[in-house]
């Protein structure tokens, strides 16, 4: 199984959750939200091989960490992995739009300069504004919407520039979201649990939980889990191969 996008730091037991990821035999990448995050996240798995981190600088708090834009460009170079990064237009944070644009341009930029990365993207209400600013840093790398929540016309224009999208069990509880990851190529989607911050019936999800998105992928594809799961895999070894 493949979960590529998972906050392991903030789980209750990160050193449990990462024995149970390598027990399982899963492939995870545990992204970041500010990048004095990142030594100690980084640690937690770095002597498990099927365990990424990805360097990050959450838009929901990019007013706030602004600051550490220097740290980010300190550890670009110490992974092939960047998230979580973007843009967020909710009502509670649009208001700090302009920090969030002068954070992902520079993180961008940033990119670009190490020679690119594999992005997992936040684009909350602020989808249109992710993919314009990501046609200004080419270079940057190869674009992996997490849990998408654009438009359809959004979400035409990230899938010709090449984007990725990860998908998670309670994105795949939306009808709306359903509709959205059947346009989407079978071959440009990975599975995600954004866990410990996304739920279902309550609880958080965990890494091992993104079975659920397999399932509900065989669904949307007509094909058995196993079958869905050799999709997902498939799509997993052509974007690592891509980097």
């Amino acid at each position: 199984m493949i979960d590529l996008h998972a906050h392991i730091d903030l789980c209750p037991e990160p050193s449990e959750v990462v024995k149970e990821i390598e027990r399982r035999k899963m492939y995870v990448l545990s992204v970041t939200t500010t990048p004095s995050a990142w030594t100690g996240t980084y640690s937690i798995a770095k002597h498990y091989s099927r365990i990424k981190t990805a360097l990050g600088l959450h838009p929901q708090i990019a007013h706030e960490r602004i600051s550490e834009l220097p740290l980010f460009d300190t550890f670009i170079n110490e992974t092939d992995y960047v998230g979580e990064v973007g843009l967020d237009g909710s009502p509670e944070f649009v208001k700090y739009k302009k920090s969030q644009l002068a954070v992902l341009k520079h993180i961008l930029k940033s990119c670009g300069n190490s020679g690119g990365k594999i992005i997992s993207l936040h684009s909350r209400r602020a989808a249109s504004d992710v993919i314009d600013i990501l046609d200004k840093y080419p270079d940057a790398g190869i674009p992996v919407f997490h849990w998408f929540t654009g438009g359809k016309g959004d979400l035409k224009r990230a899938i010709q520039r090449n984007a990725w999208f990860s998908v998670g069990p309670a994105m795949l509880n939306s009808k709306r979201s359903i509709e959205m990851v059947e346009y989407i190529p079978k071959d440009r989607i990975l599975t995600e649990s954004d866990g410990p911050f996304a739920k279902i019936s309550g609880k958080p999800l965990m890494p091992w939980d993104v079975e659920l998105a397999v399932v509900g992928l065989s669904r949307i594809w007509d094909m058995a889990p196993s079958e869905a799961n050799e999709v997902l895999f498939s799509n997993f070894r052509t974007l690592i191969a891509s980097k």
